[in-house]
């Protein structure tokens, strides 16, 4: 698949000094990453004789049989597609080296030695080793019957868009590891291979290395260690092997198991380096700590389908229920807190906050409430107004009132319906025509369903606005805007309407998780917030359960909602997924239904269904820049932000022509 490389972590049963069986697994392992379409594979450090070996190392019959082992490899695997790293003792003037032997095409293509040595502890390899970093740029060495071959630290093997690098166990522990000039020099995967012995821990802060190189590097980290059968006179292993990208366990083995296990996944190409790329510190840093390397070519595929990879349909929101209230805790924080500032800056105004009994201005009153309990202010400051208008349903207006009651608000109705048809008839708006009150205008609206146009839907919305402006005015308030990350994306918002407010509190909060914070609030907050918890905790659930809509156009006669926003503009679900990969990811149009089609069911969004709403999102995200570009302050709360002040400078006449045509190209990915 386009973009994506498949890498596997190989862990074979390892005999001590047992040479036929050791390279017998290897091959077979290799052989298993072939069959499953990897570009790399990579084995534990001295994978070919055993880390365990000790002294063993010293002995010219055991490096005969591992060279001997590396030449069988090089003849077996001629054929096989993926990059081979194996560990092994290499013998090279003056002394004996750790190395890893890169193998691809029935050749030896280069041999890269462990840098660093531990002689610390349990650890004691420079009885039998010369430190990597003792090596000339430039050496070469003889194994396995080839002569010429590049040796040294100063190696990247580069395929097409692939740059490989190479470290070897105790480098990544080292402050200052290898990989840290590697990536600077282009190095998008690097491959760890280590032998690391287990102690309680040590798996832990494994990752936790792996996946800070793989942050601050911007690229993705293999790291394999020994597995079963060595020694156990001193030491025990645990077959840990895992696969990092950009901070993120992708892949891991399991640990203690006592088979051959082989890890597979695709690593994102495209991912990498738009990181780089956004990222200007990586290019600082690259360029202050330059390292000159010979570059090794050999021979990679794009990952083949289908995609080797979780994919997760809804990225805003954390799997892990754990994580996922942690982040519903840190998020209202961040908005409270951040209320609280802006108020305590301008004197500790009231709050006024248009409250429709939806989730935006849900969201925006329960965080009002605590900004106000931050500052000390009583909560009768946070003034709630209902305006309902032509669409509005008993339902959403009754959530409204209770749910400001149960936050101890000022709460005030005042309708929109009359001042619209009275603008509606002054600008001779069809729907006005003989509508001599309210109740004709809903009339003629239910009669012919096209009168509800944007114009008298729009009317309503900046009603609201100035209604709430003025209110703000009259007690020395602030408003509160309610328009979230997904509606900002796509620019759902009555210009100089519901869009215009003095601080927006849920501009940096996806639509797919602000239902998340509230329930959180509920389930964790509402308790300790009034006397009345249950009558809080009932409302915030009726209101999670009322369906997405702007309210604008008549109610049917039996009351139901007319408008349902989904049915409009799409999925939101679908919407967040395009919007965190356009941004975040800065994936191109056919990567974005890639990762789509791999993720969401056929039965749920067909492709013809995908694309449809993609072309939509694209379209809406271009031609609506304009609202974005004069939008209120807000906080930012996570990695996606569209304010024109901090994370997204768009001009707001940029055409989505190339993007649309893109998505219009795109093809599903058959698998081989």
């Amino acid at each position: 698949m386009q973009g994506f490389v498949r890498v596997s972590a190989a862990v074979p049963v390892c005999g001590v000094a047992d040479f036929e069986a050791n390279r017998a697994h290897t091959l077979a392992l290799w052989q298993q990453a072939h069959a499953e379409g990897a570009a790399v594979v990579v084995f534990p450090e001295l994978g070919l004789c055993g880390y365990s070996v000790r002294d063993l190392l010293l002995d010219g019959q055991l490096r005969r049989a591992v060279d001997e082992s590396l030449a069988w490899l090089c003849a077996q695997g001629r054929d096989l597609a993926p990059l081979a790293l194996v560990g092994l003792p290499v013998a090279v003037t003056p002394g004996l080296y750790n190395c890893a032997a890169v193998l691809q095409g029935g050749r030896v293509l280069g041999v890269v030695p462990k840098a660093y040595l531990p002689t610390y502890r349990e650890f004691e390899e420079a009885r039998w080793f010369r430190p990597g970093v003792d090596v000339p740029a430039g050496s070469t060495c003889t194994v396995a019957g080839q002569t010429g071959v590049p040796f040294g630290t100063d190696l990247l093997f580069e395929a097409g868009g692939l740059t490989v690098g190479v470290e070897i166990c105790e480098d990544y522990w080292v402050q200052v590891p290898p990989s840290a000039y590697q990536v600077g020099a282009g190095a998008q995967l690097i491959c760890n291979l280590s032998a690391s012995n287990f102690t309680v821990g040590k798996a832990e802060l494994r990752r936790l290395l792996a996946q800070a190189a793989s942050d601050r590097g911007k690229c993705a980290y293999v790291y394999v260690a020994a597995g079963p059968g060595e020694s156990s006179t001193d030491l025990a292993f645990d077959a840990d092997a895992f696969i990092c990208e950009n901070g993120a366990v992708l892949a891991e083995s399991t640990r203690f198991a006592r088979t051959d296990q082989l890890v597979t996944v695709d690593v994102d190409l495209e991912r990498l380096d738009r990181e780089r790329l956004s990222t200007g510190s990586f290019g600082d840093c690259a360029r202050a700590n330059p390292r000159p390397f010979r570059r090794v070519p050999f021979a990679a595929a794009e990952a083949p389908a289908p995609l080797r990879r979780a994919v997760d349909p809804h990225p805003f929101l954390p799997r892990d229920p754990a994580t996922l209230a942690r982040r519903c805790w840190e998020i209202f924080e961040i908005q409270s807190n951040a209320l609280a500032t802006r108020m305590a800056a301008i004197g500790r105004p009231k709050l006024v906050l248009g409250v429709s009994g939806g989730l935006d201005s849900t969201q925006a009153a329960l965080v009002a409430a605590q900004a106000l309990d931050l500052l000390g202010q009583p909560r009768s400051d946070l003034i709630c107004v209902t305006m309902p208008g032509l669409g509005t349903t008993p339902g959403t207006r009754d959530n409204a009132q209770t749910l400001t009651e149960a936050l101890g608000g000022t709460f005030l109705q005042i309708g929109v319906s009359e001042a619209s048809r009275l603008i509606l008839g002054a600008v001779d708006h069809p729907a006005a025509e003989g509508a001599e009150d309210v109740a004709g205008l809903l009339a003629r609206l239910r009669v012919d369903p096209s009168l509800g146009d944007v114009a008298l839907e729009n009317v309503q919305a900046r009603l609201r606005t100035l209604l709430l402006m003025t209110l703000a005015n009259q007690h020395r308030g602030l408003v509160v805007g309610t328009g979230d990350l997904s509606e900002k994306a796509l620019g759902w918002a009555t210009y100089a309407g519901d869009h215009i407010a003095m601080y927006d509190v849920n501009a940096g909060v996806p639509k797919t998780l602000i239902r998340f914070v509230i329930k959180w609030v509920a389930n964790e907050r509402a308790a300790t917030w009034t006397g009345d918890a249950g009558a809080l905790r009932a409302t915030l659930f009726s209101i999670l359960d009322t369906p997405i809509s702007p309210e604008l156009l008549p109610a049917a006669e039996d009351g139901a909602i007319a408008q349902l926003t989904e049915d409009a503009i799409g999925p939101y679900e679908l919407h967040d997924f395009f919007l965190y990969h356009f941004v975040r990811e800065g994936a191109r149009p056919g990567r974005i239904l890639d990762l789509a089609r791999a993720v969401f069911p056929r039965d749920r969004y067909d492709t013809a269904t995908l694309k449809r709403w993609l072309r939509v999102f694209l379209k809406r995200f271009f031609t609506q820049q304009f609202k974005r570009s004069c939008t209120a302050d807000a906080p930012k709360v996570g990695m996606v932000a569209l304010s024109p002040r901090g994370d997204w400078r768009m001009p707001s006449d940029a055409r989505p022509g190339a993007w649309l045509a893109a998505v219009d190209a795109w093809q599903e990915a058959k698998a081989p």
